[in-house]
């Protein structure tokens, strides 16, 4: 099959993790990591299976064009050139999302409506649907747009045309219908479990669940569910994609994680004080297929239960405080996270969000920076450590 130029858009700070996990699904030897995701020569199985079991990438898109653009007429003439009858059918519709820095096409709406033209000239009866909008909205709408995505990028005058293969964004797993406050994206929570070390055998708990993504995604991950396992892809409705492609990497991947699978599964429970989020997550956990591996109470912090006699991993995501007035309660809050963690769970590792020492201090619990990225556009950092004995 042909090889495709593939890339694996990840949170920026989150490639290492990203790059372990391609790593263990199986994906080519020749990964690299790369500003913003990972890299990789592969053909369309790699592709699909990349979208349906990696766990922290948001996207995967395919490359089909890199050339320099300094003038509109320039544009036009390499975007004649561009496969675009191997992303879009006849009957089909399409959309581009472009960014222009630092160059002289700086237009993007104009950029975007030179390729929409060079498109529909090479695939007649197609058509050009809503324009792309920024990845955070994207999210936030929890909705798909109509048409096959190109992702467009001029930096310095070098034009980077790319076709989505995912379709949705890869952290709508598909189960999360009811959330709590501030609920965290999917991928996130998967690439704090992969930085705290989490061995997949022992107990894991998270005392500030919220809709429980953290329990949720621990418990997917120990029960080798791969995370894209129900959902389609745009690859697949590519023309002159056979159906059998996607049917036979589905079953690649319960392969991988039959393979994956923990032995026996660890005990894996969420708390929150307020019944509502706990009332979502139980929704969320049978959604996702893990309500008999995950358990939730209602609980508040100072209440906490971990496992007696046992060591484990907390793994959470407290409140950061960003309103003005709640910097002195978050700050309670955190110090309160920490003297339960130093009372009730000596020699467990702990991993969290945080967005600033200042609140880690609070815990009282030695703690490195595993990884930095960002949650809803606040700038986090993951930090991970061991409660003293």
């Amino acid at each position: 099959m042909q090889q495709l130029a593939c890339f694996a858009i990840v949170a920026p700070g989150l490639e290492s993790l990203a790059l372990a996990e391609a790593r263990a699904l199986g994906l080519p030897a020749e990964l690299e990591p790369r500003g913003g995701g990972i890299s990789w020569q592969g053909d369309l199985r790699s592709v699909l299976l990349a979208n349906g079991g990696l766990r922290i990438a948001s996207r995967v898109v395919v490359r089909l064009a890199r050339f320099e653009a300094r003038s509109f007429p320039e544009l036009e003439r390499h975007a004649r050139q561009i496969p675009w009858t191997r992303i879009v059918g006849p009957t089909g519709a399409a959309r581009f999302r472009v960014t222009c820095k630092k160059s002289r096409l700086y237009h993007s709406d104009a950029v975007a409506q030179r390729l929409a033209d060079a498109l529909m000239r090479a695939v007649p009866g197609a058509r050009i649907a809503g324009g792309g909008r920024p990845e955070e909205e994207d999210a936030v709408e929890g909705r798909d747009e109509d048409g096959q995505l190109f992702v467009v990028r001029l930096l310095r005058d070098e034009c980077t045309v790319s076709a989505d293969a995912s379709g949705a964004l890869l952290h709508r797993r598909g189960y999360r219908q009811a959330t709590a406050k501030a609920p965290l994206r999917e991928t996130l929570a998967a690439a704090l479990i992969a930085a705290s070390g989490w061995d997949g055998a022992s107990p894991l708990v998270d005392p500030l669940c919220g809709s429980g993504t953290i329990p949720i995604e621990a418990a997917l991950r120990a029960a080798g569910i791969p995370p894209g396992m129900h959902r389609p892809f745009a690859a697949e409705r590519w023309p002159g994609v056979s159906r059998t492609i996607g049917e036979r990497v589905r079953a690649e991947l319960m392969e991988v994680a039959a393979r994956a699978r923990s032995a026996v599964m660890p005990p894996i429970a969420g708390s929150d004080r307020d019944e509502g989020a706990v009332t979502a997550a139980r929704a969320n956990a049978e959604r996702a297929g893990v309500s008999s591996e995950t358990a939730f109470s209602v609980r508040a912090l100072s209440d906490a239960a971990f496992a007696t006699g046992e060591r484990g991993w907390v793994v959470t995501n407290p409140p950061y405080g960003v309103r003005v007035g709640e910097a002195a309660r978050v700050r309670d809050l955190w110090a309160q996270l920490g003297h339960v963690l130093r009372a009730r769970a000596p020699g467990w590792r702990v991993a969290l969000l945080s967005p600033e020492p200042a609140l880690e201090r609070q815990l009282r619990i030695p703690l490195r920076v595993a990884a930095q990225t960002s949650n809803g556009g606040i700038p986090v950092r993951l930090v991970v450590g061991e409660v003293a004995r």
